[in-house]
């Protein structure tokens, strides 16, 4: 077994989307090249409903695929294709735009207030750029989860680990995303196919990956005394970490154990045009789906 060093080690950035959600950006809109096969990942967690009510009111995508992982509140979605229904607490959605998609989705609090979610935008090879759009809509007590002897637990999304296969099939990058939580202390290591890229999502906890330096922490704002100030946020919560090449990470649990997604998928190598909520592989591929926006042919019929 050869240990994946770690390539890097980032904060997830504030920004705002949609109709004015505050969130955090781990990567996107970069080099697309970096995560291949995956182009954006967004933490939506937020404790105050007027961060997130607003929501992502109607808007378009083609040629990628979301996917939608709720850890509380829920997520109101409905399409141009007369799709609609619900995530709660613990469900995945996985979209495919395909050849393209409207949609709308409106985040609700729990009985807290509190909305807790991730968004991964995967990109889609260009023999299935224009495949018919559909969902997988997963919910929670449909993902298997695997507790080991050490209390490790992990729950397969997509892929297979450890003897399971998560509920989310057919996917054309054919990636493995895992909810993994480590007890405190607890040094654990976890395979990944050497030729995929890889990505940790550290949102609980503290840990260090091997051939890495401790969590420095990320700057978050928080209320104190009534005041919102900026501090450095030891736990490691909301870091990304990149993994360079190798069979399996490694990571050793902090005093309050590490809670991180796990996600991983091979490349397609394909070259990517990409504007907003539209990623295609040619600069003309990319002003024909802009002008079938305008003009009203965006949406395929079903065949």
């Amino acid at each position: 077994m050869s240990i994946r060093p770690v390539k890097s080690i980032s904060p997830a950035i504030p920004t705002m989307e949609g109709a004015g959600v505050k969130l955090h950006r781990a990567f996107g809109f970069e080099d697309p090249s970096m995560l291949d096969p995956f182009l954006l990942f967004d933490d939506f967690r937020n404790e105050r409903p007027e961060d997130f009510l607003k929501g992502f009111p109607w808007h378009p995508h083609r040629g990628i695929e979301t996917i939608t992982y709720v850890l509380n509140g829920t997520v109101e979605h409905g399409d141009s294709l007369g799709n609609e229904g619900t995530l709660a607490a613990g469900d995945v959605q996985w979209m495919t735009a395909g050849s393209g998609i409207l949609h709308q989705e409106m985040p609700k609090g729990n009985a807290k207030g509190q909305m807790h979610g991730f968004q991964l935008w995967a990109n889609l090879p260009a023999s299935l750029k224009m495949t018919a759009p559909r969902y997988q809509d997963v919910e929670g007590k449909e993902i298997p989860e695997i507790i080991d002897d050490d209390g490790t637990r992990v729950k397969v999304i997509v892929g297979e680990f450890w003897g399971k296969r998560g509920p989310v099939d057919g996917i054309a990058t054919d990636p493995q995303y895992l909810d993994v939580f480590v007890p405190a202390g607890v040094r654990k290591s976890f395979k990944i196919d050497t030729y995929r890229h890889a990505f940790a999502y550290i949102f609980d906890g503290s840990g260090r990956f091997a051939d890495a330096s401790a969590p420095r922490g990320v700057l978050l704002e928080k209320e104190v005394r009534g005041e919102e100030v900026n501090i450095r946020d030891l736990s490691g919560d909301r870091t990304l970490v990149q993994f360079s090449t190798g069979d399996e990470v490694t990571v050793q649990a902090g005093p309050q154990g590490i809670r991180f997604l796990l996600i991983s998928g091979a490349p397609l190598e394909e070259p990517v045009a990409w504007h907003g909520p539209i990623v295609m592989n040619t600069r003309e591929e990319l002003m024909q789906a802009f002008a079938e926006l305008r003009n009203g042919t965006f949406i395929k019929p079903a065949h």
